[in-house]
């Protein structure tokens, strides 16, 4: 019964694998790219390291606040999900910020995920 049971989750995880599934594009929502910018964020474009510095640390706070919201931490919609994925993300980019280095992966997951979070709030 046990080997059973392993070749049937092994199976059912293969297959959720080999479908790339998301768990937070289950839900009925935006069909269009993973992020609206598939390359360069306007984050990245910006050189002004202390301008830089403030919408980061605007796009992580406002993730924070979402992330603690009883209303998105018990919605059906992923917004807790993205949320807690920009919080964590923009922490990293402020971090680099930090010590004035502009980390281009951290600043383009920041924008995005902060981007997927607000556009499954409406």
């Amino acid at each position: 019964m046990n080997r059973i049971l392993r070749v049937v989750f092994g199976a059912g995880l293969l297959s959720i694998l080999s479908t790339g599934l998301n768990a937070a594009d289950i839900i009925d929502g935006p069909t269009g790219d993973y992020c609206r910018v598939v390359g360069t964020s306007n984050l990245v474009l910006n050189d002004n390291i202390v301008d830089l510095r403030e919408q980061v640390v605007k796009l992580m706070d406002e993730s924070v606040a979402v992330a603690n919201s009883s209303e998105w931490i018990h919605s059906s919609r992923p917004v807790f999900v993205w949320a807690s994925e920009a919080k964590v993300a923009c922490g990293k980019a402020y971090g680099y910020l930090k010590t004035n280095y502009k980390d281009e992966d951290t600043l383009n997951k920041c924008e995005c995920f902060h981007d997927r979070m607000v556009e499954y709030m409406h």
